[in-house]
């Protein structure tokens, strides 16, 4: 046990990222009362703080060498829920899996999930997270309608959309101060399945093209990629689209005609402790895209998924991020606009090229951005992927694809970096230097400071 923070336990650990690549050590102080968030901010000492929720940032935006982690789950009372209006106020550290829980079966849900529902309401503004239904509804911060927010002061300010805070607060890392409460409106729904379209499609330009002319039929779209597949093939992927299923789309006598809101996620058992360094290389993950690409119908319209399994698939395999071994991940991910599909292309043969070995590699298109000034999304097309962090220079390789993403006027997101370099954020963010300056303005201090700040200069 460590020392204490105004009687709050306060224990220095070795603090991570989902990716667990980088780890720094730092105080982790949990407050269960708004008082003791206050309390905790107020003494946080020269290296200061940052709020962290359940740790699915994959880089080092929650971490904090030599200070203070604010552990904010322990603030998580769901407090008022309207169902008639559709919104909830709620605590930061609640989570979406919780909300879920509460809220599917009055018939409403989140309005933005991304791929695990492990996620604090917290972490989900501050990384303004996006999913599969971007193009339709944006980002999570725009569904938010106010939040409370604990300052390097101490003080607790209410904070409303469309105002300077709220927009540098909405992907801003937890670096405007600690999230305590938020509004959020919900989305609808009749049942807590999704009915799901499945499609092949042979190569980048057939999966973009596919994605161009029929996105808009749909409110959620995501495609797996192939990125070791080349030639003729590069690009090559499975389509998942899909809506929530209304309630005729169950056929009666059934159980989930029966009890159509029932939330009731697959589990599995848990990845090992353990894994080999490579398990995870080029052969493995090769036969593996093969077999999903094939195994993948060429087109299946109407199939009925539960919500757990269009979402979170990995959310059934508890500390699935074990999988790569002690070395840990690097996931990247970048946007570019529509238009710069040229610079999509040269990316995607390059990643094809250099044999980088990713079973977990999507693509998606992006609608409309939010105002956030940090905020990652922008209209584009968007990539990710999980890459074994022990990959011969692969930093170097990075590097490259960095310069070709900020060369296309696009970006990559912070809530999974953990290594770009600090002379490309400005031309990433147009707004940095707003966000700089409210932040200089409001915590003068460094009151909030993280691993991610540091690096970046933020």
């Amino acid at each position: 046990m460590g020392d204490t923070v105004t009687g709050m336990p306060a224990d220095t650990v070795s603090v991570t990222g989902w990716g667990r690549t980088a780890p720094t050590a730092a105080r982790l102080v949990r407050p269960r009362t708004y008082e003791e968030a206050v309390a905790a901010v107020r003494e946080c000492g020269a290296r200061g703080g940052i709020p962290r929720g359940l740790g699915r940032a994959y880089g080092d935006a929650a971490q904090n060498a030599g200070g203070a982690v604010f552990d904010m789950t322990g603030l998580d009372r769901i407090h008022a829920i309207d169902a008639d209006g559709g919104t909830v106020l709620c605590d930061a550290g609640v989570s979406l899996h919780r909300l879920m829980e509460v809220l599917l079966p009055l018939g409403w849900f989140v309005p933005v999930t991304p791929g695990t529902r492990y996620v604090t309401v917290g972490g989900a503004i501050g990384a303004d997270i996006h999913g599969k239904n971007h193009h339709v509804s944006g980002s999570f911060a725009r569904h938010v309608l106010s939040f409370e927010l604990l300052t390097a002061d101490g003080e607790i300010r209410t904070v409303s959309c469309g105002t300077p805070l709220f927009d540098a607060t909405a992907g801003g890392m937890g670096l405007t101060g600690a999230i305590l409460t938020a509004t959020v409106r919900l989305q609808p729904v009749e049942t807590s399945l999704m009915s799901v379209d499945t499609e092949r499609a042979t190569d980048l330009d057939d999966l973009m093209a596919r994605l161009t002319a029929t996105d808009h039929r749909y409110r959620y779209s995501v495609a797996w990629i192939d990125l070791l597949a080349r030639g003729t093939s590069m690009g090559r992927s499975v389509l998942t689209r899909g809506d929530h299923a209304p309630l005729e789309a169950l056929s009666n006598g059934t159980r989930a005609r029966r009890a159509p809101l029932e939330f009731r996620p697959g589990r599995f058992p848990a990845a090992p402790s353990f894994v080999p360094e490579g398990l995870l290389g080029r052969r493995a993950v090769g036969l593996f895209n093969e077999l999903w690409y094939r195994k993948a119908p060429r087109a299946r319209a109407g199939e009925l998924q539960k919500i757990s399994t269009f979402f979170h698939p990995l959310d059934g395999v508890p500390h699935w991020n074990r999988v790569y071994g002690r070395g840990g991940f690097v996931q990247y991910q970048f946007v570019v606009g529509y238009g710069r599909e040229d610079a999509l292309r040269r990316i995607v043969h390059r990643i094809s090229q250099r044999r980088c070995p990713s079973f977990l590699a999507v693509l998606k298109r992006f609608g409309e951005g939010d105002p956030g000034w940090l905020s990652f999304p922008m209209p584009g097309w968007t990539l990710a992927l999980d890459i074994p962090a022990n990959l011969p220079g692969l930093g170097g390789f990075l590097d490259e694809l960095d310069e070709e993403v900020a060369a296309a006027d696009g970006r990559v997101y912070l809530a999974k970096d953990s290594r770009l370099r600090p002379e490309l954020l400005a031309a990433m963010y147009p707004r940095l230097a707003e966000f700089r300056a409210l932040r200089g303005e409001l915590d003068p201090g460094g009151a909030f400071t993280s691993d991610l700040s540091r690096r970046l200069g933020l």
